[in-house]
């Protein structure tokens, strides 16, 4: 499924999934830990176990029943992959990294900055993958004014051979452990391609339709007599936006 967002105020990549509205809670006491993950996640060059996965281009997205793959598109902030499975969800992104590692750990302090800063809070947790974040994020109104409603957000971060991925998981599986599982597990099954270019840390790693998809959009195109749009990926290495700035 492709979604293309194109209107401010609509949710960001690191706000992701479905809009969830809560009421602020202590997230910090209501996950404590969760279970191991399943060993990743994995470089492409890694021995990682066999397993269906969507070809994404940078990522290779593992298939769970009754969970949707969805490609989403903003102009302003480019593509990312969104896992969903009933009311959450998790966004994913893949992102140039020094060879030296540890973008997570910037990465984390500015979402917490930034989401401290707009009036939301954040909880650093410890676990399958590190350290998390668990924050609770503020939402607009349906009608776009302004509201004091929280959304419980949880963030991952994973530091790989010259990449790093980040998940966001909003929804119900933010917060309560036995969703949280689920996608622990699919987070820790997902596959980075990082190609061998070079790229600038922070620069996001492109996501490609695969190609099925890729098809039957070409077919629409066609049909309808329009060119492909600007965020069309003929090639998934080619360069992409970078992180300047985590809202």
């Amino acid at each position: 499924m492709l979604r293309r967002r194109r209107r401010e105020g609509e949710d960001s990549p690191e706000q992701g999934g479905p809009d969830i509205r809560g009421e602020e809670n202590d997230l910090g006491d209501q996950v404590q830990s969760a279970d191991q993950g399943p060993g990743g996640p994995w470089d492409i060059a890694d021995d990682f176990p066999a397993a269906d996965r969507i070809d994404c281009g940078s990522l290779l997205i593992p298939v769970r029943e009754d969970f949707d793959v969805q490609i989403n598109v903003a102009e302003d902030q480019g593509a990312w992959v969104a896992v969903v499975h009933e009311e959450s969800g998790m966004q994913l992104q893949a992102f140039a990294a020094p060879r030296s590692g540890g973008l997570w750990d910037e990465v984390r302090g500015e979402i917490a900055a930034n989401i401290a800063e707009s009036g939301g809070s954040c909880d650093e947790v410890y676990g399958p993958f590190g350290t998390e974040l668990l924050a609770r994020v503020p939402i607009g109104a349906e009608d776009g004014s302004a509201t004091t409603a929280l959304q419980p957000v949880r963030f991952l971060g994973f530091d790989g051979p010259r990449w790093f991925l980040r998940g966001v998981i909003s929804g119900p599986a933010a917060t309560d452990e036995n969703l949280t599982e689920a996608f622990n597990a699919l987070f820790g099954d997902v596959v980075v391609v990082r190609g061998d270019y070079p790229a600038p840390p922070r620069e996001q790693l492109e996501i490609r339709l695969p190609e099925e998809a890729r098809r039957a959009l070409e077919e629409q195109l066609a049909a309808e007599g329009e060119d492909r749009p600007d965020w069309y990926l003929e090639d998934p290495f080619s360069r992409g936006p970078e992180i300047t700035e985590t809202r």
